[in-house]
């Protein structure tokens, strides 16, 4: 993880296992942005067909002797002004998808961005009481590379003095920490999460693994050492027939 200037503080922390290291599932994430984009139309086409546009009520000519094909209504599909075949009508492109598909997708994407050493944790991008987009933006040119432009800074609610600091800058894209997707996980180079964001994030999502796993002692194998686990937790035959 690279580490920022004097303003802002790089952390150092154990990425749960479960959450920023699982196996990235390519068509489960695409299937889960493609919902969400159609979700995000808004729908409201609306073309009117030959019954709903005003006038047309008067047959234009009589049915026969004109030499002419016969016609009912100068709204008819055929003519200038008239109605729309088949056009599209005011609908919900809202597609389900189950809060299982989705957190997995979130994790897949996560998983991605760490395996690169894209996700960050900082204490925080301002110093004091005042926003500051100087120092915001001195502390993530700090912490990001500048051939990967696109950062999202997942935040806190309440953490005000952050969101004025680059809510104008066109590069990063700000979000709260339960508005976090699986899309501007995948839009953006660089994730980076707030020390109160990111406790916020994995306090509701991890079971305590994390990436880095423990080893067992040298000279000692994992096998030898739950066979000596087992052995202090279950009693004796003997121990049970004293007892």
């Amino acid at each position: 993880m690279a580490t920022a200037d004097s303003t802002v503080t790089a952390l150092d922390v154990d990425l749960p296992a479960e959450i920023f290291d699982v196996t990235v599932n390519i068509p489960l994430i695409h299937q889960v942005v493609v919902a969400q984009q159609a979700a995000a139309r808004q729908g409201t086409h609306d073309t009117k067909n030959r019954g709903e546009v005003r006038g047309g009520g008067k047959k234009p000519y009589k049915q026969k002797g004109t030499g002419r094909a016969r016609q009912g209504s100068t709204r008819a599909p055929q003519f200038a002004g008239g109605g729309t075949v088949h056009g599209p009508t005011p609908r919900s492109y809202d597609q389900r998808t189950p809060k299982k598909m989705k957190a997995a997708a979130l994790r897949g994407a996560l998983s991605d961005r760490a395996r690169a050493g894209r996700v960050h944790v900082v204490e925080g991008f301002v110093t004091g009481d005042r926003p500051s987009t100087k120092d915001a933006l001195a502390a993530l040119v700090g912490l990001v590379e500048s051939n990967r432009p696109r950062t999202l800074v997942v935040l806190e609610r309440g953490d005000d003095l952050t969101w004025l600091s680059l809510r104008n800058v066109d590069t990063v894209h700000l979000l709260a920490v339960d508005q976090l997707n699986t899309y501007d996980v995948l839009l953006s180079d660089d994730v980076v999460f707030t020390k109160g964001a990111y406790d916020s994030f994995v306090g509701a999502r991890s079971t305590g693994s994390t990436v880095q796993t423990s080893e067992p002692t040298s000279g000692q194998t994992s096998e030898q050492t739950s066979e000596q686990t087992s052995e202090q937790t279950e009693p004796t035959t003997e121990q049970e027939a004293a007892q």
